[in-house]
């Protein structure tokens, strides 16, 4: 069999620009609850349904991409769903109320969905598993820094009163990076575009899919366990800029650029994870993320003086990426005959997680306060991590190659 063509250099580097604009779509609205509140005139909590409505169609929507990538390949699907977030990113910037703002922004999760997932699948479809892990940590490079641009885009909008302007940003990001996909997508070599044909309905064929996928008790643990760490990382997360803005007296602009060093740490990660995968091993990976992860998100909550947030912010979005990356990694060898499905179905329980998070958080806001959120959650992820991190050193223990 002769050797498969080589791929474009540059269509991982495109994934990750799609990727960057899909994580400040996400993240540009933690900073601006304060000015969508006041300009709404509604509390913070209701506010903060800018991020829940996105998180749970953003969830959902990852269920149906991951079929339709299989069926007409992963990469073309990511190129048009790309275009179709400038467009909703655009609806959003319109929006002259909060409940016109939720529906765009339930239609903005929606068309974003297909783009994470889907990558990381066309990823698991071209890249041996023993070089995949430092490929997708590279990929989330992308995701990272978006994270990172969107909390602090987001932080100078709300200081200027301008909450429009991360959404036409937005916009713009998807509009030229979707360009770019589907003029690359016609250059990619077969093995890159294969899709596999699907007969009878598109919906039983989905459902057996994913019935499929719950049937393998590795998956369903990495699965619950995507879904414990969206909630409890990203329920207290959401409230940090608003954290640090009252408890410090910050402005916004300032907790923006704090909160950027998440993205910083995980960045560090991406650089750095072939050495620390080689060093700690998967199990390693998680065990330490975990722990760095909590500690970290209660030193945010804890802290006494606000530039204590500074390495805390750095070290949690370290320690996120090493529990995540061997989360993700993981996910792309769940069911590899089904990649796109299974892909899909991790990434929608890590945003489920999200929304179920966010919406919580907002609930007990008022009677905890932002500090017991930070630390609640850093408790709950300590437990999830050491439990992830134990069941797959006792997989790896017991040879198991796959799930």
């Amino acid at each position: 069999m002769p050797p498969a063509s080589p791929l474009p250099a540059s269509a991982v580097p495109l994934l990750s620009l799609a990727a960057f604009g899909s994580g400040i779509s996400m993240r540009a609205a933690d900073p601006l609850l304060p000015l969508l509140s006041t300009e709404f005139g509604v509390a913070l909590g209701e506010a903060s349904l800018a991020i829940t409505v996105f998180s749970i169609a953003y969830g959902v929507a990852q269920l149906g991409f991951g079929p339709l990538g299989d069926r007409y390949g992963k990469y073309l699907v990511i190129a048009l769903a790309a275009l179709a977030s400038s467009a909703t990113a655009l609806l959003c910037a319109a929006a002259g109320s909060l409940p016109v703002l939720l529906a765009v922004r339930l239609l903005a999760g929606a068309t974003a969905a297909a783009i994470i997932p889907l990558s990381m699948a066309w990823i698991g479809d071209v890249i041996d598993y023993e070089h995949r892990q430092p490929v997708l940590a590279r990929f989330l490079i992308g995701q990272i820094l978006g994270v990172s641009a969107g909390v602090l885009v987001g932080g100078f909008a709300a200081d200027a009163h301008q909450w429009r302007l991360p959404f036409l940003l937005v916009a713009a990001i998807f509009l030229l990076v979707g360009l770019g996909l589907l003029a690359l997508n016609r250059r990619l070599p077969p093995h890159a575009t294969s899709v596999r044909p699907i007969a009878g309905s598109a919906a039983r064929h989905m459902l057996a899919e994913f019935g499929h996928i719950a049937a393998l008790p590795w998956a369903r643990l990495v699965l619950l366990t995507a879904f414990l760490e969206g909630g409890l990382l990203y329920g207290p997360f959401a409230f940090i800029a608003s954290h640090l803005h009252h408890q410090h007296g910050m402005s916004l602009a300032r907790a923006g650029a704090v909160i950027m060093l998440f993205g910083f740490g995980g960045f560090a990660f991406a650089m750095g994870s072939k050495a620390m995968l080689a060093r700690l091993g998967e199990a390693g990976l998680a065990r330490w993320g975990g722990i760095v992860l909590a500690l970290s998100l209660a030193a945010v909550g804890l802290a006494p003086l606000w530039w204590l947030a500074m390495p805390a912010s750095f070290c949690a979005g370290l320690g996120f990426y090493m529990l995540h990356n061997t989360l993700q990694t993981n996910a792309t060898q769940m069911a590899p005959e089904r990649r796109g499905a299974a892909v899909s179905a991790f990434a929608s329980c890590f945003f489920m997680g999200q929304a179920m998070g966010v919406g919580v958080a907002g609930l007990l806001l008022a009677c905890v306060g932002t500090a017991a959120l930070l630390v609640g959650g850093a408790a709950g992820l300590l437990a999830v991590a050491l439990h992830f991190a134990r069941r797959v050193r006792l997989k790896q223990a017991a040879g198991k190659a796959g799930p």
